[in-house]
This record gives C-alpha cells, sequence and structure tokens, in this order.
C-alpha cells in the first residue's frame, strides 16, 4: 500500500509546511538516498506517498527532518548549537504489502512519533 509521512508543528500548532525531508533506504552500514522532499501546506509530501505499494521493500528505512532550518526559517530563535538540528527516525518494514505511515510531532526542544494508519 505505500509509505507516508506527516509532520505537525506542535510549537505553532500548525503543519510543518515548508519542512526538508529524506528518505533514504538501509542495509546495515549502507544508505541510499532514495528521495527529497519540502513538505507541502498540510506538511504532507506534495506528491503524495513517499513510496507507492511497488515501491516500499520489505527492510530498513531512514526519514530524515530537517528541524532545526525549519524553525530558524519561521523566525524561532535557537541557541547555538540547536537542541535538535535534524530528526532522524529508523524503521523497518516486516510487511511491504501494508500501509506505512510515520507521523513527526516536533517542536524546537522535543519530537514524538508512532506508527500511525
Amino acid at each position: 500500500m505505500g509509505l507516508s509521512t506527516h509532520v505537525l508543528d506542535t510549537m505553532h500548532g500548525t503543519p510543518a509546511a515548508g519542512m526538508a525531508v529524506r528518505l533514504y533506504a538501509t542495509d546495515g552500514e549502507a544508505v541510499q538516498c532514495i528521495k527529497e522532499l519540502v513538505l507541502n501546506q498540510d506538511g504532507r509530501n506534495p506528491d503524495g506517498l513517499l513510496l507507492d505499494g511497488a515501491g516500499l521493500k520489505r527492510g530498513t528505512y531512514r526519514l530524515v527532518f530537517e528541524v532545526a532550518a525549519y524553525f530558524k526559517a519561521r523566525a524561532v530563535v535557537l541557541p547555538e548549537p540547536n537542541f535538535l538540528d535534524r530528526v532522524i527516525l529508523d524503521f523497518g518494514v516486516a510487511d511491504a504489502s501494508a500501509h506505512y505511515h510515520v507521523p513527526l510531532l516536533v517542536s524546537p526542544w522535543s519530537y514524538s512519533t508512532y506508527r500511525g494508519s
């Protein structure tokens, strides 16, 4: 069914429009970038799924969210060094026929994620 993400900015109570995200396929120490995107006004990939059902394979993946750059672009004053620069989520896909939704709730000071529906 595919892979999707959605990012909510919990500091402002809005979707994280404009946040840069990269998706990687991982295999041990080997990491390959397979998609780069900027989230739309709804905090989602403007093209829909990150990977469709045919593109999603059993294995391990990494999502990298450019958190500090996003908050700096929103004129949030952050300390140097930033408490959170990037949020890196490593996760596994055991059933490639299922839908994997990886949401991120984020502020400059904290984040939370889970496997959504």
